[in-house]
């Protein structure tokens, strides 16, 4: 007999699932009644917050984003908790000083998180020293924490098997406790996965989590050689969010290893129970249009242009603005060229966004970096740090002529910050998790303090007459 090594499964239905199919518009109370059920499954960790959770809970479904961590952790106490956790950028859009990342990371603990995941979309560890330092900080202290560094999986002249050895060895020396390879774009090949985790498995001991999105079409058997090549953990979704632009379907990868030494030991009829109560919700998202059947197809163009899905969704939706959609595959071909040019970043969120709306400008202007976007300039002097490549030396002398770049950690440049935030909100303060949801999206938590007020008194502050100090009776 083979001996047993079960593949760990982190489930992601409460974050990354619904994030990737229907714009994380899946509410709290939708999730409640369930988390008995998924908590007797036996996950690894059910991954349910960050990413995008937190500003389309503010922004969209009117909900504290810390209070839905609170019911989580209650309803699922003998599962660990998992997030996504962007670097310097926490699961905002621009670097915040240390002290922010550290009270976040410390409240994200304290509130029910176990483990945290943690990426940059240029894979430069330097964004990421803040978080993991934090986290092993509470680990020490209290012995709970635990800090994922993940590495945005791409292609390209830099990305050879010693780049990613390298990575990983440098992550077990910053104390991280796991590795996860993060493959936002589907474009792991099954037999590249199994050379990527073999050569990782020679330069660490640490566990290896693979996370991968179906948009391609191969995720689920990449996973398959992936775990055959000693990978510790893999990332899926249960099935009525799964594949397309999510992960593989968890009960598929369950039934897959079903008998092997790779056995989860999962229950396929308590999954099913679970798959049962979120099939209804999933029939209501077509019904609305909330899922568009667009996005649970294969998108081979994945593969052909190494773009993710978002990005080129994103790219088609600007062309039609400015009535050039059939500059498409011009554009397309000046993707790699600006990617190039920037020192071949991955492609993730917002190293992707920059790429390509940066590519769109090119093909519009007639002349390449005429116009540039503000991220593009910022980018090129070195405030998202350091890329894998040098970047073009023409292409930074047009854009930003004569401007020193920066060098450092990005983060180095800016000081401490929480005191200055909680003082510009004091007049919402309900409790100290607030000053970071106002430090990461300031408007949108303001709106969302102002309608929590108006539940709370029944009284709606954009109804009153401030010049006169009346409200409507």
């Amino acid at each position: 007999m083979a001996e047993k090594k079960p593949v760990k499964i982190c489930e992601t239905i409460l974050r990354d699932a619904h994030q990737s199919l229907i714009a994380t518009r899946m509410p709290t109370e939708i999730m409640l009644p369930i988390l008995e059920k998924m908590d007797k499954v036996g996950y690894h960790s059910v991954e349910c917050w960050g990413g995008a959770t937190f500003d389309a809970s503010l922004r969209f479904l009117k909900e504290d984003p810390w209070e839905r961590l609170r019911l989580i952790r209650k309803g699922m106490p003998n599962t660990k908790l998992q997030m996504l956790f962007r670097g310097q950028n926490i699961l905002g859009y621009r670097h915040y000083a240390d002290d922010v990342v550290e009270n976040f990371v410390e409240k994200s603990i304290a509130n029910g998180i176990d483990i945290i995941r943690i990426f940059d979309c240029l894979n430069d560890l330097r964004n990421l020293k803040a978080a993991v330092d934090a986290t092993i900080k509470i680990k020490q202290r209290e012995g709970r924490g635990h800090a994922q560094i993940a590495l945005s999986y791409t292609l390209g002249d830099a990305y050879t098997l010693d780049y990613w050895m390298k990575m990983a060895k440098e992550i077990e020396e910053m104390g991280a406790d796991s590795i996860c390879i993060k493959d936002m774009a589907g474009l792991l090949l099954p037999y590249k996965a199994q050379e990527l985790i073999t050569a990782m498995k020679s330069a660490t001991n640490l566990p290896i989590d693979l996370h991968s999105h179906y948009t391609s079409g191969v995720a689920g058997m990449t996973y398959l050689k992936a775990v055959e090549a000693g990978c510790d953990i893999i990332d899926t979704a249960m099935s009525p969010f799964s594949m397309g632009t999510s992960q593989p379907a968890t009960e598929v990868m369950v039934e897959t290893f079903k008998g092997t030494e790779y056995d989860t030991g999962y229950d396929q009829e308590l999954l099913a129970e679970i798959a049962d109560y979120f099939a209804p919700y999933r029939e209501e998202c077509l019904k609305t249009g909330l899922l568009n059947p667009k996005v649970m197809g294969v998108n081979i163009k994945t593969l052909l242009y190494q773009v993710p899905g978002g990005m080129l969704s994103n790219m088609v939706s600007q062309l039609k603005e400015q009535n050039a959609e059939d500059k498409y595959n011009e554009v397309l071909n000046e993707i790699p060229r600006v990617r190039k040019d920037m020192g071949e970043p991955p492609l993730v969120t917002p190293s992707s966004q920059i790429v390509g709306t940066q590519a769109v400008f090119n093909v519009l202007m007639g002349e390449r970096y005429k116009m540039a976007t503000d991220q593009t300039k910022d980018l090129l002097r070195g405030k998202y740090g350091q890329t894998v490549k040098p970047m073009n030396p023409e292409v930074i002398e047009k854009v930003i002529p004569g401007e020193e770049r920066i060098t450092c950690r990005p983060a180095d440049l800016i000081e401490n910050e929480m005191d200055k935030i909680e003082a510009d909100m004091k007049e919402y303060k309900q409790q100290d998790e607030d000053v970071l949801s106002y430090a990461l999206f300031p408007q949108v938590a303001t709106d969302f303090f102002k309608y929590r007020q108006a539940q709370q008194e029944k009284i709606d502050v954009t109804k009153a007459d401030k010049k006169n100090e009346a409200y409507p009776v």
